[in-house]
């Protein structure tokens, strides 16, 4: 039974791969944001329509803020799949021993994934930041207009954030 369960770990491939893909597809979209907030900007390409009440600046910015959003989920799916990776198909029993491990260049060792409760952390953290994000965009775009209703978001933000604290999840443990 142990076996079944161990080759059935392996079907957590189509996660990290799904990951991975859906990672690189959103650093694309991230760049393409990027590149509309230098066309509208620098070259003076036409906004869309539902932009064009604002100056050109506010249009990059709100492109910039767009692509920040896009780049962040970008590296929360990157840092998923590595964490699925690492909790499911990784062999830990064939590790490196420390002398290897010194003498290697520890370029992911920002990303350590302990647990699945470390995923969830991560996850929940990067909800906040992208409600905070929205915001912004959603403040910047219709500055002029601004109604009460606009306090939904933030109000969210602040109930999710209480959330996080009072269950502990924003905390990280240190080892």
């Amino acid at each position: 039974m142990k076996q079944t369960f161990n080759l059935f770990r392996h079907i957590s491939w189509i996660a990290i791969v799904c990951s991975m893909l859906a990672s690189l597809l959103l650093f694309v979209m991230g760049a393409a944001k990027t590149y509309s907030a230098f066309a509208v900007f620098i070259l003076n390409q036409t906004p869309p329509e539902s932009l064009a009440h604002l100056d050109t600046t506010d249009i990059a910015i709100s492109y910039l803020i767009k692509s920040l959003d896009t780049f962040l989920i970008a590296f929360v799916l990157f840092i998923f799949s590595h964490g699925v990776f690492t909790l499911f198909i990784s062999d830990k029993s064939t590790a490196p021993t420390n002398d290897e491990q010194s003498k290697k260049i520890k370029v992911l060792n920002w990303i350590k994934t302990p647990n699945i409760g470390h995923l969830k952390n991560i996850l929940a953290e990067v909800i906040i930041i992208i409600l905070f994000v929205k915001f912004l965009e959603l403040v910047l775009v219709n500055f002029d207009s601004i109604g009460w209703d606009i306090l939904v978001l933030p109000i969210s933000i602040l109930l999710l954030s209480l959330g996080l604290k009072v269950l502990g999840l924003g905390e990280s443990k240190e080892s």
